[in-house]
């Protein structure tokens, strides 16, 4: 699909987010970086993603559940992560949400395990 044939315009409706899907396949296979092709393909992309923040909200994870995914991908049990938040009770009192997480450990897991901050902030 040649970029001179793509309107460029506002996704308000299921069909135009369906077309601009569409524009942004054709022009995926023929976006060499620095091409009038690549920019409107940048544009659209944008204009996706716009829309669907907008009508497809991904809800941020539960913190707990955040920690134990990553604990999951990092091989680690709870004894490993006693070491942040402050003692294998603390991490039980968490994992139970009798708990709550504080300043000092939301850094101490974002930091150490690369879980984002937002993440941990979220519950």
């Amino acid at each position: 699909m040649n970029s001179k044939n793509i309107e460029i315009k506002p996704i308000q409706t299921d069909a135009d987010y369906r077309r601009t899907l569409k524009q942004v396949e054709a022009l995926m296979d023929g976006g060499t970086p620095g091409t009038q092709e690549a920019e409107v393909l940048e544009v659209l992309a944008i204009l996706v993603a716009e829309y669907e923040n907008k009508h497809f909200p991904v809800e941020a994870p539960d913190p707990v559940e955040a920690i134990k995914y990553r604990m999951e991908q990092l091989n680690l049990t709870q004894k490993d992560l006693a070491k942040y938040p402050g003692g294998e009770n603390s991490v039980s009192e968490i994992f139970n949400k009798k708990r709550p997480l504080t300043l000092k450990m939301i850094n101490l897991l974002h930091h150490n395990l690369h879980i984002p901050a937002e993440t941990l902030f979220a519950g």
